[in-house]
């Protein structure tokens, strides 16, 4: 049994899953089952403030728990679920929304981030996604909520909600939750400037075969001074060198390092090893994905069973909310 306390996060229906989603949240993922009672949800509702279509939406889902499940994501341990399937979220963040200052929102980085890149789509759920975020956390009463240092500002902002409803219902009902802070590695992609992204379409996917792997780790951008064979490489500006220091052996590290360094080894000859050594690394994945994928049902049954779990959880603390409110 998990002792530390329960576990929540979210991330929004994405499909299939890169490198960059592995190494940034599902690893952790992952990790964090061994301690924490772990709730993780995909979170299809947060994704409408910003699609122009939900045509894909429901494959986007399927294919993100398949790589969650496929990557060691344990419906037995933990609570796995897509959040529009636990309408009590909807009813928190109605509620939630009472007591946040509408000024609030709008000085949250996110929102002037969103405006930036939505110029043309500025709805009510945008300006609201703050409140939908903490009614994700608070309905479970998470204890700590895993996130990289760029998302302090969210967590504080749920603190911040839990303060002023408790107080203003002179209750305890809702959990102020912990930051746990993760080292959230900043993936490049393979232009070697861009985080990785799918919208950039600069990613490497964590189910691509082996040969979509090698096409893909072969476009990728080395050390930019770096124009022939010949010339000597500075492996500190490569990006291929940074995902070597993940997947290939520390002797293989040492040896690209040193080689790059005096010519000893060319861009080319670079990549092909590290996508050789991605390919291992990812292989039993890959497998278990395969595996996983000739049931498809499995994965929707995995998911609702999760809702109907998470639900037990959710009706609870709503009751408890409506009664500090003295709603019927």
């Amino acid at each position: 049994m998990a002792s530390k306390g329960r576990v929540f996060s979210g991330a929004r229906p994405t499909g299939r899953q890169h490198l960059g989603n592995y190494l940034g949240a599902i690893k952790n993922y992952v990790a964090l089952q061994k301690d924490y009672d772990c709730i993780y949800c995909i979170v299809d509702l947060h994704a409408l403030t910003t699609l122009d279509t939900t045509q894909n939406l429901r494959e986007n889902t399927y294919e993100m728990a398949l790589d969650w499940l496929a990557a060691g994501i344990d419906p037995q341990k933990t609570i796995l679920f897509v959040q529009s399937n636990v309408p009590e979220v909807t009813e928190l963040h109605t509620i939630l929304s009472m007591v946040t200052p509408l000024g609030k929102l709008t000085d949250l980085p996110t929102f002037k981030e969103k405006i930036r890149e939505n110029p043309n789509n500025i709805n009510y759920g945008l300006v609201g996604y703050p409140v939908l975020m903490s009614a994700d956390i608070l309905l479970y009463k998470a204890n700590a909520v895993p996130v990289g240092v760029d998302q302090a500002p969210h967590i504080e902002f749920a603190r911040e909600v839990v303060r002023t409803f408790n107080h203003r219902y002179n209750t305890n009902v809702l959990v102020e939750p912990e930051m746990k802070v993760t080292e959230v590695p900043k993936v490049l992609g393979i232009d070697g400037k861009n985080k990785m992204s799918k919208s950039l379409d600069n990613h490497i996917e964590i189910a691509a075969t082996p040969e979509e792997t090698l096409q893909r780790v072969m476009k990728m951008v080395t050390d930019p001074a770096r124009q022939r064979r010949s010339d000597p490489g500075n492996p500190d500006v490569c990006n291929v060198f940074t995902l070597h220091k993940v997947f290939s052996s520390p002797e293989e590290v040492e040896m690209v390092n040193r080689e790059c360094r005096r010519a000893g080894i060319g861009c080319v000859e670079d990549k092909q090893l590290f996508a050789k050594n991605l390919n291992a690394a990812l292989a039993p994945f890959r497998e278990k994905r395969a595996e996983l994928g000739r049931n498809p049902d499995y994965v929707f049954d995995v998911l609702r069973d999760g809702a109907k779990r998470a639900r037990v959880i959710a009706q609870q603390t709503m009751a408890e909310v409506r009664a500090a409110i003295g709603l019927f």
